[in-house]
């Protein structure tokens, strides 16, 4: 393994306009470079002359003198860095402020973020057809990989893609200028996406029986995956009750062979259902209605982490309106040819699906309805955070107007809508997050303190 560190340039132009102290944190501006420790290195290298933020126990460290061997730290202290340390390598970080690496804890990089990522949204085939995007994202994976170093994502976790998510997380784990990445294997789903099928290795996977999906968990199982994902899409043809002894068998076999499970649930009893029938992890925030007191209990008594992905729940609408509105780092670190791609005013008269159609038609109403969601999810954060469940960051970058990498500083703007405070909401970044990630590693990161990984943040 190897450290990450992320190094800023504040002076850099794109940057958003933030305050002193903690809120740079929401506010980053552009990085220059980044570095890796390797573990082989003989020789110890000190971090010095910053302040270093623990933000999961809220400690400061001013004139911090981080020590680090290999690819671990072995200690962190005030001191003085101007004695001399020869045959050491020192890395000066005056001035600035030393965080743990940022964890984004839902992406998906079997999409991309551009316009013809989701042809069972929106199908643009005749435009760009699925194989040629697919194709694409391939081509383009190790500078996707670099755009979430650039902006201090030093993990991720792929919750649910293709069965070459697992070829992915052995590249990313390999190379230098990526994130570490935990992942999931296909969405095991109550309903069906065919459009997104290719060279039969779907995404998503429609299970009818218990059988069926034990199976599948059995399956996935040999590829070692970091969880196993359910996608619980409760529609009119498919109530919530149909599909539940289904999701009863998957947490079952899953928990029997050790693997945690992460459930898509966006409705509330969708939600409490999951948890009732054992999901370790809710990927998105309750939008249909608030929270009950009920709930919260049962999140905390099962220990459930719930990732909210605020910002994913306006880009699908804001980019068929035509009103997407993008943050000053999605602009400058985003893929230029996946931003450009959402100009939905760019798309011939003849093939604008009868989706973006009616957005660009009525504007208003998708801006309500998004308003609509936020007065919900929103509130549900700030009092599912306030109850002591555990929130972990997660954007779902790669969904039609989700940027892979910036797309968490939106997803920070809109905890702090919510309520939550600067360091709460770095600790969701770090912390909480590394719980997300497991294993041995996740229990090495989210924090500067001896013994865990060299993952850094130097803003």
């Amino acid at each position: 393994m190897k450290g990450r560190f992320a190094f800023v340039n504040p002076n850099q132009e794109g940057q958003a306009d933030g305050v002193k102290s903690l809120h740079l944190a929401l506010a980053l501006p552009a990085f220059f470079g980044c570095f890796s420790a390797e573990a082989a290195s003989s020789a110890t290298t000190f971090l010095v002359n910053g302040t270093a933020i623990d933000p999961g126990s809220g400690k400061v460290t001013p004139n911090a003198v981080i020590a680090i061997d290999g690819d671990h730290i072995t200690s962190v202290a005030e001191g003085d860095p101007s004695k001399p340390r020869k045959g050491e390598n020192v890395i000066d970080a005056q001035g600035k402020f030393i965080l743990p690496g940022y964890i984004d804890t839902h992406v998906h990089f079997f999409q991309s973020g551009d316009l013809y990522t989701r042809p069972d949204v929106v199908d643009l085939n005749s435009i760009r057809s699925y194989k040629d995007e697919i194709a694409w994202i391939n081509d383009h994976l190790r500078d996707t990989f670099e755009r979430y170093i650039q902006c201090g994502i030093t993990s991720v976790v792929d919750v649910g893609g293709p069965t070459t998510n697992f070829r992915l997380r052995k590249l990313a784990n390999s190379i230098e200028k990526a994130p570490r990445i935990a992942v999931a294997g296909p969405l095991i789903s109550s309903v069906s996406r065919p459009q997104l099928e290719l060279n039969g290795d779907a995404p998503i996977v429609k299970i009818d029986t218990p059988e069926q999906g034990v199976q599948l968990v059995q399956k996935l199982a040999k590829q070692s995956p970091d969880f196993i994902k359910i996608w619980y899409v409760v529609t009119p043809e498919n109530p919530l009750d149909k599909f539940r002894p289904i999701v009863h068998a998957v947490i079952a076999e899953s928990h029997r062979l050790k693997l945690r499970v992460a459930v898509h649930a966006t409705e509330l009893e969708t939600a409490r259902a999951s948890v009732e029938e054992g999901a370790d992890l809710l990927v998105h925030s309750v939008t249909d209605k608030l929270v009950d007191e009920s709930f919260v209990r049962l999140l905390n008594e099962r220990k459930t982490i719930l990732t909210p992905t605020l910002v994913v729940f306006e880009r699908y609408g804001r980019t068929f309106a035509n009103k997407l509105e993008l943050t000053a780092e999605e602009k400058a670190w985003g893929d230029p040819e996946v931003i450009a791609s959402l100009d939905v005013t760019k798309l011939p008269s003849d093939n604008v699906p009868e989706r973006v159609k009616s957005a660009l038609e009525n504007p208003q109403a998708v801006l309500d309805r998004i308003q609509q969601t936020y007065e919900i999810a929103l509130k549900n954060l700030k009092t599912l955070h306030d109850a002591g469940v555990t929130i972990a960051t997660g954007t779902d970058a790669g969904n039609i107007g989700t940027i892979h990498g910036p797309a968490i500083f939106r997803e920070f703007q809109l905890m702090h809508e919510a309520g939550l405070t600067p360091m709460q909401i770095l600790a969701c970044s770090t912390v909480n997050a590394a719980q997300v990630f497991g294993g041995t590693t996740g229990s090495q990161l989210g924090a500067i303190a001896p013994g865990k990984l060299a993952d850094f943040v130097v803003l």
